[in-house]
């Protein structure tokens, strides 16, 4: 149970991103204060995807976006206290239902990956774009989440060419091992590789999902 209702209404799909803005089109836009411009000459090169649910396991509440935007109640849930003093953000956010709400402009550096480095290259966050989708550990990611994260990497793809798919597409523990471990065993990344491809064969569930 949802500590709020969604508001039942069907996405928006992304169309592509507006270059001159550096937003998704199709998203719905809320700016996060937690951004900052990217260091000179910082090309956009990888994308992080990352695993969230606030409350742990609950999905379709308002806490996440009250995270990105600094507005967290610590008295709302004892899971929300110790995030209250956090200035966290992503670039782009994908609810259960496929759904997408961007925080941050694709050029500016958000606040995701932390104490991260790929490659040999320290501090992510100045050449990646984070993308958080609604999920947990004990929950499979959703058949729309994949079509839509598919949709959004070409749509950056094709903005940024110094993204190559799939290469550049990480998760959030590839960047951060030992310290972070989402989107975790529940996230399928054949899957999405598959979708990108083009093969949209089906995979069955491991597990039941919600």
């Amino acid at each position: 149970m949802s500590l709020a209702a969604s508001s039942g209404r069907l996405p928006r799909p992304p169309t592509g991103v507006d270059r001159r803005r550096h937003l998704l089109a199709g998203a719905r836009h809320v700016l996060s204060p937690h951004q900052e411009p990217r260091p000179p000459g910082a090309a956009i090169e990888l994308v992080v995807i990352h695993g969230i649910s606030l409350p742990p396991d609950d999905f379709g509440g308002p806490w996440i976006e009250r995270l990105f935007l600094g507005r967290i109640d610590p008295e709302a849930h004892p899971s929300l206290a110790p995030l209250a003093a956090l200035r966290v953000s992503a670039h782009l956010l994908v609810r259960r239902s496929g759904a997408v709400v961007q925080y941050v402009p694709f050029h500016r550096r958000a606040w995701h990956a932390g104490v991260s480095s790929w490659q040999g290259r320290a501090d992510c966050n100045d050449f990646s774009i984070g993308i958080e989708v609604e999920g947990s550990a004990a929950w499979p990611y959703l058949g729309a989440q994949y079509r839509c994260l598919a949709v959004v990497l070409r749509a950056l793809a094709d903005a940024y060419p110094g993204i190559e798919l799939p290469a550049a597409v990480v998760g959030h523990a590839d960047v951060a091992p030992g310290r972070k471990g989402d989107p975790w065993g529940t996230f399928d990344w054949l899957r999405l590789r598959r979708l990108l491809s083009g093969d949209a064969a089906p995979t069955a569930p491991s597990r039941k999902a919600r």
